[in-house]
């Protein structure tokens, strides 16, 4: 049963849902992902890691958000539920404990690329499916490359 008729076909606003749940379990983990290395950054550059992560966590809530009221808005139930994110998420994350600041920054870097890497994929995807939801998705990419370009410039020269 669904709450909210579509305006789109069933099959592109499958394609949309699916792209859109996929994006929301990245954003989600990416926001725990740097919530936790901001926990427990330490080093010389604390402080400007520390805020830094805030802004990525906080990108990535908002876009979060966002995306799940996308699919609702196409009669798909976002699915949020801290079982389904875990089950589902697989992108870097830093070590258990400390973490040194460079190694919060790499581990952002390397999540980051990943997580762009798989809009991209999901932009394509969606390319004829919904113009609507491959916009926001490219919005989301920008954005994201944007932090990760500026953790990548925190370790230069590696």
């Amino acid at each position: 049963m669904t709450a909210v008729r579509s305006t789109l076909p069933d099959d592109a606003r499958k394609v949309s849902c699916e792209a859109l749940q996929d994006t929301l379990v990245d954003l989600l983990g990416l926001s725990l992902v740097g919530k936790q290395a901001h926990w427990n950054v330490v080093g010389p550059r604390f402080r400007s890691i520390h805020l830094q992560l805030d802004e990525v966590v906080t990108a990535a809530r908002d876009f979060a958000d966002t995306v799940a009221e996308r699919s609702a808005a196409l009669g798909v139930p976002p699915d949020g539920r801290p079982e389904t994110v875990a089950k589902a998420f697989t992108l870097p994350a830093p070590a258990e404990g400390w973490v040194r600041d460079s190694d919060a920054v790499q581990v952002m870097v390397d999540a980051l690329r990943e997580a762009v890497g798989r809009l991209r994929e999901r932009i394509d995807t969606t390319e004829k499916a919904d113009p609507v939801t491959q916009d926001l998705l490219i919005g989301i990419t920008a954005e994201l490359e944007k932090q990760r370009w500026m953790f990548d410039a925190e370790n230069f020269p590696r």
